[in-house]
């Protein structure tokens, strides 16, 4: 049997569930139920489960913070994300910490949430089709940033990193030993291949996708 924990501050969401599976999918066992990230922590020092279906938004804390600590505490157990709220940026966070599966209460019912327990309890990561769709325009913006990244020549590079040192123009001129004018024609080239019209939002863009690292 597949024992199972619920977090979730909707108590009528968690009760529909825990009835769904005890009257039509009897292999799945909800075995407890926490209405916040600390609450379900202390229940795990006495109710041992194998999955937790956790919503992303919780009182306390949020669900990503949840799985992260889950993740170095108990990494033997699985995490199936559950939540209404499933933006890109929502799911780029669960994706990030590494979780099972996540399906949207918007459209999964209680026959996709026990098929996607068991297929995360066999090994296998699960998503909702409408979360398939929200990830595959993540892989595409990643391989869109890929591919500008890779365009970049040596010295617009260079011109990338000194600028994200707070260098002006005028001194990367004088240490490439370019005019002025040469830089900005430059660094106005890198504008336009990223789609940005300053030099703070390509210091931001630099160090999100890895170009420069930032010092500890």
């Amino acid at each position: 049997m597949i024992k199972a924990i619920i977090v979730d501050d909707h108590e009528l969401f968690c009760y529909g569930v825990k009835t769904a599976m005890a009257n039509h999918h009897p292999d799945i066992c909800i075995v407890a139920e926490a209405r916040t990230g600390e609450d379900f922590f202390r229940l795990l020092e006495t109710t041992p489960a194998h999955i937790v279906l956790l919503d992303v938004m919780l009182p306390d804390m949020s669900g990503i913070e949840v799985a992260r600590r889950l993740k170095k505490e108990k990494p033997e157990m699985k995490i199936l994300a559950i939540s209404a709220f499933h933006t890109q940026r929502v799911t780029q966070m669960i994706l990030d910490v590494g979780i099972n599966g996540f399906i949207s209460k918007e459209t999964g019912g209680i026959e996709m949430l026990a098929e996607a327990i068991r297929s995360v309890m066999s090994g296998l990561d699960y998503f909702g089709k409408d979360i398939y769709d929200i990830i595959y325009r993540i892989l595409s913006a990643k391989k869109d940033i890929s591919e500008i990244i890779k365009s970049f020549t040596t010295l617009e590079k260079k011109i990338i990193d000194l600028c994200s040192q707070g260098m002006k123009s005028r001194h990367i001129a004088e240490m490439l030993q370019l005019s002025p004018r040469t830089i900005e024609n430059y660094k106005n080239n890198i504008f336009k291949k990223i789609g940005i019209n300053s030099t703070a939002e390509l210091i931001h863009f630099s160090i999100k996708n890895g170009i420069i690292e930032v010092a500890d």
